[in-house]
This record gives C-alpha cells, structure tokens and sequence, in this order.
C-alpha cells in the first residue's frame, strides 16, 4: 500500500510545476525589448511653493480559486502519514530551481525551454512575472527569453506606415509551445505547487487570495485584448513605432504586444488561457 502510495506521489510531483511552466511561457512568448522613454529635459522655474501630492496605492486583485480536491483526495491527503504528506515532495523555496527545471524539462522536449530556465530563483520570479501580466505589464528582465531571431518588418504605401503580417511567423514556434500544453492538467497540478507559490508571493507583500486574483487578472489582459484582423496603421516617433488607432495605442503593453503576434496566434492563446481559467475555477468539471 505505501509503494503504491509513493508511485501516485511520484507521478504527481512530476508535473507539480507544470502550471509554472505554462504560464512562464505564456508571458514569456509575448516578451519583446521594451525601449524606455527619454525623461523630459531638466526646467528651470521660479521656485514654487511645494504642493503635497496624495498618490492612491493601486488595488490589488483578491479573488478565491478553488480547491480541485474531491472528497476521496481529500481523505488520501488526511490519512498520509506524517512522515510522508504531500507538501514533502516539494523543496524550500531557496532550494527549488533544480527541483522546478527537472520536472518542467520532463513535460515538454522543446529547446525553448532551456533558455527560460536558465535563471535562478526560478519560482521567486515566475511570482514578480505574474504580478507584473496582471498589470499589462511585460517585466523582460525577469526571465532571459528568446526574442524572435527576425528583424520587426513594416511597408510604406506613401506616406503611410503599415505592420508587415509576416511579422506574425515569427512567433509561431512559441505559440505552438502553449497550444500544445493541457489545461486542464496544468490546473490540476496548480494546487501541488500553491505553497512555493504562496510563498514567493507572501514575500512581494500579497495574501493568498491576492495571489489568486493576480493569476486570474493576467489571464484577463489576454482575454481582453481586441483580435485585429484587418491591416495594421502605425506611426513612427522618433525610432519607435506607435499603432496610429487610439485605441489600440492606448491598450496595455502586454497586449499591444499580443496584437503584433497576429490574430491567428491571439486567438490560440486566448484558447489556452480561457481553458486554463475554466479549469482553475470549476476544478472538478461541475459545469
């Protein structure tokens, strides 16, 4: 009975990072250098009377994923030995990056993989990747991803600038990495990696609930993001491209960045990540 116990723990643990790594993709696939704006040039003023500015803290998602536990789980877990629960299968946080890329690497034979986990503090930064998404927010110096080996292309008709659809090849490599991921089993095993993830997280200041409203506000801006299937307009200011409709321009990095992988590649991420919010929040396909 204990063998049999510790095979079921073993298979288990072997994909208890795979959440990490869809959703290390998932973000990391969008990443493309973001260039920072010149500051404004120094002003010389007549000195004026200091105003004290109130700034509002932003709000910070709360939300309650489900547990995926029914009640036959549920009394496995409570009738495991002290000596052998579910939680020791998995490190100290400080000791988790060998633990994270071995059973990631087992998941998936894809050599992108490779270069995404070559940092350390593998979970620490998944958790600032994260908080990062929910906001729109592409942090591309979190993880060391590959960029598309491409050159960024647009053609001119006059004095018009438009986005080169070949653009949008450059990232189906990548996009075919999410696509070809189970969601389902990736909310599964979401629930075996909680404490590591709440642990990164608890150190950023959130409260479990806060983490759970942050993953689900990241797959949110995926879902969210207008699919474009006409031609794209830009505008050029300075060396850096603008979309010259408003409201595309005025959409959150993240997803001006999934729109410039085509609507075909959006429309298979958004697949993935409404999958992987049904499956996080009707764990138990109840609906």
């Amino acid at each position: 009975m204990t063998e049999g116990r510790n095979t079921t723990n073993k298979s288990k643990s072997i994909l208890t990072l795979g959440t990490l790594a869809s959703l290390i993709i998932v973000g990391g696939v969008l990443y493309q250098a973001q260039k920072d704006l010149p500051n404004d040039s120094e002003l010389l003023s007549i000195p004026e009377q200091a105003v004290e500015v109130f700034i509002a803290p932003p709000i910070v998602p709360e939300a309650t994923i489900p547990e995926a536990l029914n009640e036959s789980d549920r009394a496995n877990l409570e009738s495991s030995t002290p000596s052998d629960p579910l939680q020791s299968l998995l490190p100290d946080l400080d000791t988790s990056d060998d633990f994270v890329r071995e059973r990631i690497l087992l998941m998936s034979n894809k050599p992108e993989i490779n270069i995404w986990l070559s940092a350390d503090d593998l979970i620490r930064r998944a958790a600032s990747y994260l908080d990062g998404l929910s906001r729109g927010v592409i942090l591309g110096k979190i993880f060391p991803l590959s960029s598309p080996k491409s050159s960024f292309a647009t053609h001119n008709d006059g004095d018009v600038i438009w986005l080169n659809a070949g653009n949008y090849d450059r990232y189906n490599t990548t996009i075919a990495v999410i696509a070809s991921l189970d969601m389902k089993s990736v909310a599964q095993m979401f629930h075996f990696a909680r404490p590591l993830l709440e642990s990164a997280f608890l150190e950023m200041g959130y409260k479990p609930r806060q983490m759970d409203g942050i993953l689900l506000t990241a797959l949110d801006q995926v879902l969210n993001t207008p699919i474009i299937a006409e031609p794209i307009r830009l505008t050029r200011d300075s060396v850096a491209y603008k979309y010259a409709d408003m409201s595309l321009e005025s959409l959150t990095p993240l997803q001006k960045q999934l729109i410039r992988t085509g609507p075909e590649n959006t429309q298979r991420l958004q697949q993935q990540a409404l999958a992987l919010k049904n499956a996080l929040l009707d764990p138990n396909g109840t609906n």
